[in-house]
């Protein structure tokens, strides 16, 4: 009676560590925990992107612990990816996004518009790129959309598009959205002038609350006529501006830029964490992914750059060809480091309000780029 209660013993000890994570991890799970402390160390040391790369390495660390089951059926990270794949997360970041986004000095000029769509061309280029390297053209599109600089639209289109690379996409746009400061000055600085670094332009003119009010309506059905796919993103972005600028609902507009946003960001970024598992993401693929990545948002960057010293050669009133690169959409980390650049050749030069302008467009540009894939693609 004893020795079977012994083996017994023994048989429960030998199960207890066969279900213990130590004794199951590989080096695929090291790695990508590894990864994931690396995010947070990022975020909390370098500050890029804290509110995403923290719960992305967060949720990395917990996808990658052996037999802890989060993202399986019935785990509680299976539920919650259901924001992803189905399109709810990115919509709702939009409307937060919107809520907070003023348009006035897009209003006060709108030839900037252009410098958002040009900046698009980034993202057309880098499809061509993947392509070329073997991906199929829903694949492509996924990757090329990361050269918008625009995380939840990247997540959007890939959740349609090629749902199976959502991680390498997702930390590749959250990645490079971050390292702006560092990606954009040495092309800025290499397709520019000092003198034309130098320029300072107009005063914006004061924009008037009509004006304010009509645009997010006007331009989310014109936007939406033209590019259905787009609807999600254009029209919860101008949903939220709307209610920012109507005056008439300061509560739902304080909801939609704190709670909502706020409580999304942890959901989405969290999720998007769960799909680094190890067996998936270090693979030849996400390298292919990350290094076209970053083609794509310089590509972005150069071109908007190219487009503001073409408009500043035919315009009368000058323009400052930097206000170009602000043209992706990383909002309003781009327009500040053109604001850096512009005042390293002349501290008295302010291009904040007027890199805004093609800023808030390229958030807009990227969108309807993305729906344009989606129709053509998805």
């Amino acid at each position: 009676m004893f020795f079977s209660q012994i083996q017994n013993l023994g048989r429960a000890f030998a199960s207890l560590l066969e279900n213990i994570g130590y004794t199951n991890l590989t080096y695929q799970n090291i790695i990508m925990i590894g990864v994931g402390c690396l995010l947070i160390y990022l975020a909390i040391a370098k500050k890029y992107e804290p509110l995403l790369l923290i719960p992305i390495g967060f949720g990395s660390i917990l996808a990658n612990i052996p037999l802890s089951g989060i993202m399986e059926e019935g785990g509680m990270l299976y539920y919650l990816y259901f924001g992803i794949k189905y399109g709810i997360f990115p919509p709702l970041i939009f409307l937060g996004i919107g809520a907070m986004t003023d348009f006035g000095p897009l209003l006060a000029h709108p030839k900037t518009f252009l410098l958002g769509a040009a900046a698009q061309f980034g993202i057309f280029a880098t499809l061509l790129g993947a392509i070329g390297l073997g991906f199929t053209l829903p694949e492509a599109g996924s990757i090329g959309i990361i050269g918008g600089a625009d995380g939840p639209t990247a997540i959007f289109t890939t959740s349609i598009l090629a749902p199976h690379l959502m991680g390498p996409v997702a930390i590749a746009a959250y990645s490079y959205m971050a390292l702006v400061p560092l990606i954009q000055p040495p092309i800025m600085r290499l397709l520019t002038t000092k003198e034309e670094r130098k320029i300072i332009m107009k005063q914006l003119r004061p924009v008037s609350r009509r004006e304010k009010i009509l645009f997010p309506l006007i331009v989310a059905i014109l936007c939406i006529l033209l590019v259905p796919k787009a609807s999600p993103l254009i029209g919860m972005f101008m949903l939220g501006n709307l209610m920012r600028e109507s005056g008439v609902v300061k509560r739902l507009a304080r909801t939609a830029e704190n709670e909502i946003i706020n409580i999304t960001t942890i959901f989405l970024g969290i999720c998007i964490g769960a799909t680094m598992r190890g067996e998936t993401f270090l693979t030849l693929v996400t390298l292919k992914i990350l290094v076209l990545g970053v083609i794509a948002f310089s590509i972005a960057t150069a071109s908007g750059v190219l487009f503001g010293k073409l408009m500043s050669f035919f315009s009368k009133e000058p323009i400052n060809p930097l206000i170009g690169a602000a043209g992706v959409s990383a909002v309003p980390m781009a327009a500040r480091v053109v604001q850096k650049e512009g005042q390293r050749e002349d501290p008295s030069n302010f291009l904040l309000m007027h890199a805004m302008g093609p800023n808030v467009a390229g958030v807009i540009g990227s969108a309807i780029a993305a729906g344009i894939l989606l129709a053509i693609l998805g």
